[in-house]
Order: C-alpha cells, then structure tokens, then sequence
C-alpha cells in the first residue's frame, strides 16, 4: 500500500488519543508512520484547544504532554498560503480542507457530517475513520 498522506479532523484525532476503541488504531498507526498525519498551524492550535475541553479534565501538563509526545513528532507541517473559505457549511472546517490542498493529501478523515458529505475535495477523498482505517487491514 502507498504510503498515506492524511489530515485528520479535530474530533478524529481526539478520539484517536483519548479513548479506546476502533479509532484509538489511528493513534497506533500514525505513531508505526503507517501513514503519515498531515496538519497546518490552524489545525494544531484547533486540536490544542479541544483537548483542553473541561470535558476532557486533562491538566496542562498531559495536554502539553500529548501534543509534544503523541502529536507533533508524527506530524508533517504544511503551510496553508491563501484563503480556503466558504467551501464547508460549517467554516470551522475549511481549514481542513486548505491543509489538504496544500499538502497535497491523499485523504481528509472525519466524523464530521459537513466534510463527509462533500465526498471529495480538489480530488482528495473524505472518508470515514472506518473507511480509512479498512486501508490498514
């Protein structure tokens, strides 16, 4: 299988990283590089903020944690040049969608209703966690 380059949606990697199940696979194969996870400035800062979530109840030190342990080593910066806006329903997904185009990904996953229903994106695909992770098998 080629080597994947995919940029994850904020409540994907959340997911990946807080809680077991099928999606918790993500974190272990990003972290084997069985693809590589793909995100701009604008992506990690949304991840930052989520995983400080009350919700979540994760000190500063286990979100710093996270982030430098799990996260950033595995990542591969892209720098989004231009406005992407307006293509998503929901605006807070562009970014997204701009992290793609410019890294050239080969898949944007998400849960999230607004990007999946798009289908594709200047050619690169929007799949599933489920979809993407039956690459894997």
């Amino acid at each position: 299988m080629s080597h994947k380059r995919a940029v994850l949606d904020t409540n994907v990697v959340i997911s990946a990283l807080l809680f077991r199940g099928e999606l918790s696979r993500l974190h272990a194969l990003w972290k084997k590089r069985a693809f590589t996870l793909i995100a701009s400035r604008e992506v990690v800062e949304e991840y930052i903020k989520v995983l400080a979530y009350p919700k979540f109840k994760l000190t500063e030190k286990e979100i710093k944690d996270i982030i430098q342990v799990e996260l950033l080593p595995y990542i591969e910066p892209v720098s989004v040049i231009g406005e992407t806006r307006g293509i998503c329903k929901d605006p807070d997904d562009d970014k997204f969608l701009a992290c793609a185009e410019a890294a050239k990904a080969e898949a944007i996953v998400s849960g999230d209703s607004h990007l999946l229903s798009l289908k594709k994106y200047k050619g690169c695909p929007i799949l599933t966690a489920e979809r993407f992770l039956k690459k894997f098998r």
